[in-house]
């Protein structure tokens, strides 16, 4: 809708409109740092809580399909936090597409021109986005689980 179309309130209704706009994003970025503490958490546990098992001699004869059920999970929620971690970056791109279209009717456009500094994210040097970095640690965390997944598997195949 433009301007004149609008009425006289327009600047100030865009201006609360671009404030709500730009603390939800906020907020999304939040949400992500908890989901990720959430994955941390859960997949930490997850072989804390393995490794204390194979310490104390918890477990019986079936510990080998144990750790293939444990390792499955582990790969599974590290495939989910990656799945996640994609999606809030998806969503926080297009939602800072969306400021830049706002800025556009405002006195000066600072997401736009911070985003122009760092250099679009095309520029490692310039500004090493966040999500790139962070996709590798769901990886990182399911490294493990991979381990314990063939060494289960193969365990299990060669008892047979």
């Amino acid at each position: 809708m433009s301007k004149e179309d609008y009425g006289e309130k327009f600047q100030d209704h865009l201006l609360e409109q671009y404030k709500l706009y730009v603390e939800m994003a906020d907020r999304i970025s939040i949400r992500r740092a908890q989901a990720n503490k959430f994955f941390i958490s859960l997949l930490s546990g997850l072989l804390a809580v393995l490794s204390i098992a194979i310490n104390k001699s918890i477990l019986t004869e079936m510990h080998n399909a144990l750790f293939l059920a444990i390792s499955l999970l582990g790969l599974i929620l590290g495939t989910l936090w990656y799945v996640t971690i994609n999606s809030y970056r998806q969503l926080n791109s297009e939602k800072f597409k969306v400021i830049h279209e706002i800025e556009q009717h405002l006195p000066f456009p600072c997401y736009e021109r911070e985003w122009e500094i760092l250099g679009k994210g095309k520029e490692r040097k310039k500004y090493l986005q966040l999500t790139r970095v962070e996709q590798f640690i769901p990886f990182v965390l399911a490294f493990p689980y991979f381990l314990l997944f063939i060494y289960s598997l193969f365990a299990l195949i060669c008892k047979k």
